[in-house]
């Protein structure tokens, strides 16, 4: 094992650039971005990052999906492969760290080892990829996570391809216009790695700066839908109407009741409602629900769908309409790689970084990933606990810590060839 201070450090400056420069992309002004999946802007940034990894010698790989991958080949063909990335998406008017960080610290943490293997003579042990996954979000096309889950086998290649937005522009057709329908084998990796800011307050509750996320929650993204009576909103009686939004309206009430049942171990939204014809003078006629249910425990889920789909009738009924669960799209629960949770805390020691363990609530690619390889989220502070919104912000101090952490990992694995379990056991 290489002598601690021998281990290379993130280029903090190198970093910082490279997220300046990603975050004029989709900038909205306001320190956030706008960057939804197969949007103009999304493709720029997927142009420029595809061309930084061609510049510095990494063989660019689109797969049918969208994935954009940058391998790096130093140790032959046949060696291990180590995975490091997150997504270019955006929510629409978000922030620029979400997911962009990831992608971005990849670059900077692969080429900081690769730097310190070249000035220290030392034989490469294995080679890296970078993986920038398509529609993480799942803000304009759903579900979330579609390019790892296609990556996983978890959706279908023909599924994914025929999502589509609230426009009707299907996924396929909205990869050839971008340029991002590609034809190339996706890497296959021996472990991936995901740093990403907390989108949560606990870290910087608890003044702490790394943590490994150690359980996923479960989720169940429901689409229901509400079927009413298109009217006159001045002189349709009130007692005739059939209104669509007022049986979801109850429907949305009893879906955040089901959390007071389950308090802390549940958590329920409905943050997207479709409603048709849409127009303030009519009565709508339909409108459809976007629910999500997470949990970290297989049964609470369980429970709350059965306590969903029997609050259902009754809503209707008391709005005089009629309401269906159209689909449900069910995410297990689990945990991140053991292995790989003890090797961050490892480097978050040898570089003095105060730690503690964290669940996420939220999706991660990296959790489809975990069918293919062992896996890991690792998290760093995020101000105020603000996600998913322009006021998003980690210091630069706090992204280099995560890079540090990301760089110490990287290298061990590095030294040991691409063994996880040899690189848990060096450390």
């Amino acid at each position: 094992m290489p002598d601690t201070q021998r281990i290379p450090r993130i280029d903090s400056e190198s970093l910082d650039e490279l997220m300046a420069t990603v975050s004029t992309f989709g900038s909205t002004g306001d320190g956030g971005v706008d960057r939804p999946a197969l949007t103009d802007t999304h493709a720029q940034a997927r142009d420029w990052f595809a061309a930084q990894m061609r510049s510095r010698g990494y063989e660019v790989r689109v797969d049918a999906i969208g994935n954009l991958f940058g391998v790096l080949e130093l140790a032959g063909p046949d060696a291990p492969l180590i995975m490091v990335g997150s997504h270019l998406d955006s929510q629409p008017k978000g922030g620029r760290f979400d997911g962009a960080y990831g992608v971005m610290v990849a670059l900077a943490g692969i080429e900081a080892v690769r730097e310190a293997a070249h000035a220290q003579g030392i034989t490469p042990g294995c080679n890296f990829a970078i993986a920038d996954w398509m529609n993480e979000e799942g803000a304009r096309f759903q579900p979330s996570l579609l390019g790892s889950s296609v990556f996983a086998g978890e959706l279908t290649l023909d599924f994914a391809l025929d999502r589509r937005d609230g426009d009707g522009l299907r996924v396929g057709d909205e990869l050839q216009r971008t340029g991002y329908a590609g034809s190339a084998s996706a890497p296959v990796p021996d472990a991936y790695l995901e740093i990403h800011i907390e989108c949560g307050p606990i870290l910087e509750r608890e003044h702490k700066v790394i943590a490994p996320f150690v359980r996923y929650w479960g989720a169940l993204k429901v689409r229901i839908e509400v079927t009413g009576e298109q009217a006159h909103t001045g002189p349709t009686a009130m007692a005739e109407r059939k209104d669509a939004v007022l049986g979801a309206a109850y429907l949305i009430s009893a879906i955040r009741e089901l959390v007071d049942q389950a308090p802390d171990t549940l958590h329920t939204s409905v943050a997207r409602l479709e409603i048709s014809p849409n127009s303030p003078n009519i009565v709508p006629g339909q409108a459809v629900l976007f629910a999500e249910l997470r949990a970290p425990e297989m049964t609470t889920l369980t429970w709350a769908e059965q306590a969903l789909e029997a609050a259902l009738p009754d809503c209707m009924k008391r709005a005089g309409v009629a309401g269906r669960i159209v689909s449900i799209d069910r995410r297990p629960a689990g945990r991140f790689d053991t292995r790989l949770v003890e090797m961050t805390e490892t480097a978050a020691d040898a570089l003095a970084l105060p730690r503690m363990q964290l669940d996420t609530i939220g999706g991660h690619d990296a959790i489809p990933v975990l069918r293919r390889c062992p896996a890991i989220v690792i998290a760093v502070p995020s101000k105020d606990g603000i996600c998913h919104n322009p006021q998003e912000y980690t210091s630069p101090e706090n992204l280099a810590a995560g890079g540090d952490v990301l760089v110490h990992m990287l290298w061990r694995l590095f030294r040991a060839g691409g063994d996880l379990d040899r690189a848990r056991e060096d450390a």
